[in-house]
């Protein structure tokens, strides 16, 4: 019996029908060390990029040719970050959404409307918003600003592996492995650690 092929499902391109549409997401939020970093990108019009989903659906290769495709072909994206000592600051929920407005002030358009992955957000400007869950699985341009971001962190994780290497975030890219803790209870925590987090977990026990 012949093997039922996969179905491809392509995102959605848009939300409304008229307007300027533009995508957010974020990278690293729930990790311990590290910047949180977001993404903005603008599909636009005529292109339709099939092989766009959730950053987390994808392989890292699948990812990385994704991101550079992405680069060359989009007009306006961004990224933007916020630091673990801004995150301590303000709490990694508002350096969210912190790091969506840097990478939206970089996009050199107006546009009408910010799609934005997850359930809250602080406003931008005058500009309407929409929440939407599981968006980077929905809609290209969130999946797009997903996967930017997402790669944009990775790289600068393993840029800090060489320099702090006890931690394994070549690997872990920061977030609360097993290996990731141990190592800060054997070693301590590093310059980038987000000292507000809880950063040995169930190993303080």
């Amino acid at each position: 019996m012949k093997k039922p092929q996969k179905k491809v499902t392509t995102l959605l391109r848009r939300f409304g029908k008229t307007g300027i549409e533009v995508g957010c997401d974020e990278a690293g939020r729930g990790c311990l060390a590290g910047p949180v970093v977001a993404g903005a990108a603008i599909i636009p019009p005529g292109k339709n990029f099939t092989f766009l989903n959730d950053s987390k659906q994808l392989s890292e290769k699948q990812r990385e040719e994704a991101a550079e495709i992405l680069k060359n072909e989009l007009e306006y994206w961004a990224v933007g970050l916020l630091d673990h000592e801004r995150i301590d600051e303000i709490n990694i929920l508002n350096a969210s959404f912190e790091a969506m407005h840097v990478a939206l002030d970089q996009i050199p358009t107006s546009f009408d409307l910010i799609l934005v992955d997850g359930n809250r957000f602080k406003a931008y400007r005058d500009v309407a918003h929409e929440c939407i869950i599981k968006g980077d699985g929905k809609y290209q341009s969130i999946a797009a600003a997903s996967i930017l971001a997402k790669t944009h962190r990775d790289h600068l994780m393993r840029s800090y592996h060489e320099q702090y290497p006890y931690y394994g975030w070549n690997t872990n890219m920061g977030y609360p492995t097993v290996k990731h803790r141990k190592a800060i209870r054997e070693h301590g925590t590093s310059p980038i650690h987000r000292m507000t987090f809880n950063l040995l977990g169930n190993l303080e026990k």
